[in-house]
């Protein structure tokens, strides 16, 4: 459809998977298959990659807890799976959602349509062998699925026995999944050559990237302490980025601590890294969506750097010697084009896997520059993706609150082990008496300094007293407005109590809480409309 003035109608869509799909058939596609972008980058994408479940992606040397993390998640055995301290996992094993329980080997698993792996028929046999799908019924995965892989080995081995690429295997999946989770052990912290290759492999996808340092309960604290500064300083020089990549600590498996004394610590730890999983399905269409973006400039990138090598070649003689001359200018080349197209540096591919790549390309089936497919790139970024990102808030508001549930996620959040039960603002929750009236008696002798009158305090007077803590008075305001339950601008005695507490809760490191709990209201204001901010 044209309008008059001969420009295109905005493209219309009704969800954010069929306009993901519609966007890269109609506009990049045409421009990376014109570019060869699928024999230098990665497969073209397929309607599975566009409509499936949120992937996570588990990478790390053998025997650091890789498939008893996923058996922890699960709180289930899946078929295939394979636990010891030698290397035990040697293959690719997605463990996703079905009916029934069962393994779907490679070569059948690459030719279905409804799965997302087709593309990897491309590693060939020695891949395919060693690949396979885990189906089961279980809540967990009825959210996410999870990619167990191979122990990184060490030093020959890693070369030698595999039979196929490996880091390009992992770069092929990093693209696609949501998160990637880096595991090591922190009884025997070692970074193998092979390990750090495979993480700057997936150099482009920190923002995917988590880190969890695991068997953590089988030091003491001082060693946890120096185990932890190691690992940051390593992967500080092996993840050239100016950000900290996030590190959970913990025990990820359901045996008894065998070190108890950071127990406090690997809940919250583990907390938080099960509230980042639980948040993929939500940030799903976003990610895809943002994935594609980083597609679309890297897809321009190859266009004007293979139009380029088209417009240098001679029409008849010395082609090859201009080729070999190309090749090792090719850093000449990339600054031409940053300069001429305002490229950013970083939107680049590595030069030398580029060299490596176009040593077996023929120069002379290049294609020239095409304006309009550049052109149709240029508008999907500029209004399309715009649209689409209207339609994803859209789709998140109207869905109820997506996350995973099931397996190890249930235990974690409800119930007296829910993390935080019974501290902080929760302190007392399942008690009968009032559990600010423990230390109510100490409260009142400061109440009864500040000469209250009717038998309540003034905002200035309650203030002098609150200030003694030294907490910032934004923290202090909201202490105010969950304590002055009845909002007459007074503390009664039960109130400045009350207030006392909820300072001794943010003095403990606690977080107040947004509403006052019902536990928390004074015993002569319950059954009043309770406000909180």
């Amino acid at each position: 459809m044209f309008r008059k003035n001969g420009k295109k109608d905005p493209e219309l869509f009704q969800n954010v998977s069929e306009g993901l799909r519609r966007l890269y058939r109609n506009k990049l596609f045409p421009l990376e298959d014109t570019y060869r972008f699928h024999d230098f980058h990665s497969p073209a994408l397929e309607d599975a990659d566009f409509d499936n479940k949120p992937m996570v992606l588990l990478v790390g040397q053998y025997s650091t807890g890789k498939t008893t993390f996923i058996r922890h998640l699960m709180e289930q055995d899946f078929p295939g799976m394979r636990i010891g301290p030698e290397p035990t996992t040697d293959s690719f094993i997605a463990v996703m959602h079905g009916d029934q329980e069962g393994v779907i080997p490679g070569n059948a698993l690459v030719v279905d349509p409804k799965k997302p792996f087709r593309k990897l028929n491309a590693f060939g046999n020695a891949f395919l062998n060693r690949f396979m799908c885990a189906q089961m019924p279980n809540a967990v995965l009825e959210s996410i699925s999870i990619i167990d892989t191979p122990g990184i080995l060490s030093g020959e081995k890693q070369r030698i026995s595999r039979g196929y690429d490996f880091a390009a295997v992992l770069e092929w999946f990093a693209e696609r999944v949501d998160r990637i989770i880096l595991l090591f052990d922190a009884h025997k912290l070692d970074i193998s050559d092979e390990f750090s290759e495979v993480i700057r492999a997936l150099k482009n996808h920190e923002d995917k990237m988590r880190v969890v340092l695991n068997k953590a309960d089988q030091i003491s604290t001082q060693q946890l302490m120096r185990v932890y500064g190691a690992l940051m300083w390593s992967l500080g020089k092996i993840i050239n980025t100016p950000e900290v990549v996030r590190v959970y600590i913990g025990s990820f498996w359901a045996q008894p601590l065998l070190v108890p004394d950071n127990r406090k610590l690997f809940e919250a730890e583990e907390q938080d890294l099960f509230l980042d999983i639980q948040s993929l399905p939500r940030n799903a269409a976003l990610r895809k969506l943002n994935d594609l973006i980083k597609r679309a400039r890297l897809a321009k990138v190859q266009a004007y750097i293979i139009s380029s090598l088209k417009k240098e070649m001679p029409s008849m003689f010395g082609k090859d010697t201009k080729k070999k001359e190309l090749i090792s200018n090719l850093g000449e080349i990339y600054s031409k084009i940053e300069k001429e197209h305002q490229i950013s540096p970083g939107d680049f591919p590595n030069i030398q896997k580029m060299q490596d790549l176009l040593n077996v390309q023929d120069f002379t089936k290049f294609s020239p520059l095409k304006p309009k497919l550049l052109e149709a790139v240029d508008d999907m970024l500029a209004n399309d993706i715009a649209r689409l990102m209207a339609l994803v808030r859209q789709e998140e508001a109207s869905m109820p609150s997506q996350s995973v549930k099931g397996g190890a996620f249930e235990g974690a959040m409800t119930g007296p082990f829910g993390h935080g039960y019974g501290e902080g603002a929760s302190e007392g929750i399942d008690e009968l008496e009032w559990v600010v009236g423990r230390d109510k008696p100490s409260y009142d002798e400061i109440f009864y300094t500040l000469s209250p009158i009717n038998g309540k305090v003034s905002g200035a007077a309650a203030k002098k007293e609150m200030v003694k803590s030294k907490l910032p008075n934004t923290v202090l305001g909201k202490i105010w407005k969950l304590a002055d339950v009845d909002k007459d601008g007074y503390l009664d005695d039960e109130e400045f109590a009350l207030a006392n507490h909820l300072i001794k809760v943010k003095l403990e490191g606690h977080e107040l809480p947004a509403k006052l709990p019902d536990h928390l209201v004074p015993p002569s204001k319950r059954g009043m409309e309770v406000d909180g901010e």
